[in-house]
């Protein structure tokens, strides 16, 4: 058998293919081709085509399940590296997981050994090694709260690294990885999950726990809330369904904008001057010094882009603001010009410009 080194030197085992379309890659079904596409299913095949592209200054775009990229309609001159590992291996409570494994799937067997504390993400599209980069998070729950650590290749250092859950600095939406992208690729994901006799973490949200029939804080049956937020979900279209349009998106497109107290009350004048001085919008406490999170679906909605808007076929989801959508023809160039007027609309109603939560591949907003 072939050492991992002789694997990492010729490459062999690794799927490659040549002008290789990316859209079937991804949820929004959009993007040009890629020059070369890898597909690797183990560590070692990741790791050397990492290296590959590193030692000839090939660009190279890093691809899990492909529901948080925006590709442009001109693809991506280099080398498409398809994460496809696969390992769920569960000791206790602790979890390892693949960088390739379905994140959806790996909640559902969570859930199902009766451990607690991702329960609330299920449904989710995506991949495992994608989750920690952008601290990814639903209905009060981020995977920061769980992660140990984090296995990954450090191109810098040309070496495997283990970094704990401190060292990955995760905030909303954001990490070491997320803020440092052309250095690490995720290998494995480690998870202390917590086993309470077959019942949730405490739940956080207040939709969440209204659907359910609690109070904040309760704890409830795993199985049930993972069935609940998967209807919440499918009912905003976030849950993927080839058949419906509203799930050809990367779910939530922009981000919640935090606000430090000077710009929260800029914004909350804006919103006097425009829809009355009795509307008070969405408002949750944002970590230190006094800032405020408040809701981008709300903004987009108030400043007149509802639920379907949109004159082409690119267009807000039916069931959702924050989702923008391909309805089966659009282009990238349609997604984009759909952003960009969503972004000046809500700038020009309330003085915020959203970010968009998705990677941008050879485009920008």
């Amino acid at each position: 058998m072939p050492s991992s080194s002789h694997r990492a030197r010729t490459l062999e085992p690794v799927q490659e293919l040549h002008d290789a379309p990316l859209a079937p890659l991804t949820t929004f079904r959009l993007g040009g081709p890629a020059a070369r596409l890898v597909t690797a299913t183990t560590d070692d095949e990741v790791i050397a085509t990492v290296r590959e592209a590193d030692a000839t200054g090939t660009p190279l775009l890093v691809i899990g399940g492909g529901s948080n990229l925006v590709i442009g309609d001109k693809g991506f001159d280099g080398t498409a590296l398809r994460i496809a590992t696969t390992g769920f291996v569960l000791d206790g409570t602790r979890l390892e997981l693949a960088a390739g494994e379905v994140w959806t799937d790996a909640v559902a067997r969570t859930v199902e050994a009766g451990l607690a504390g991702v329960e609330c993400l299920a449904g989710i599209p995506g991949s495992a090694g994608a989750t920690p980069i952008q601290n990814v998070g639903a209905y009060g729950q981020e995977v920061s709260a769980t992660i140990a650590e984090v296995v990954a290749y450090d191109r810098r250092a040309e070496e495997t690294v283990t970094l704990t859950g401190a060292e990955c600095a995760f905030s909303y939406r954001h990490s070491r990885f997320k803020a440092d992208p052309d250095r690490y690729v995720v290998l494995r994901v480690r998870f202390a999950l917590e086993d309470a006799d077959g019942l949730s973490a405490p739940v956080r949200y207040a939709e969440t726990a209204r659907a359910l029939g609690v109070e904040v804080g309760d704890r409830v049956p795993l199985a049930t809330v993972r069935e609940t937020v998967l209807k919440l979900r499918a009912g905003k279209g976030m849950v993927l369904d080839p058949e419906d349009h509203d799930t050809w998106s990367a779910g939530s497109f922009f981000t919640n904008p935090i606000l430090d107290p000077d710009a929260y009350d800029a914004f909350l004048a804006r919103v006097a001057e425009r829809l009355g001085a009795d509307v008070v919008p969405p408002a949750f406490p944002a970590g230190d010094e006094g800032r405020i999170k408040t809701s981008a679906a709300w903004l987009i909605d108030k400043a007149g882009f509802t639920k379907g808007y949109g004159h082409g076929p690119a267009r807000i989801s039916t069931k959702h603001t924050l989702a923008l959508t391909n309805r089966g023809e659009a282009t990238t160039e349609d997604l984009l010009a759909l952003a960009r007027e969503v972004v000046a609309g809500v700038r020009d109603a309330f003085g915020i410009t959203l970010v968009n939560e998705p990677v941008t591949v050879g485009v920008s907003i």
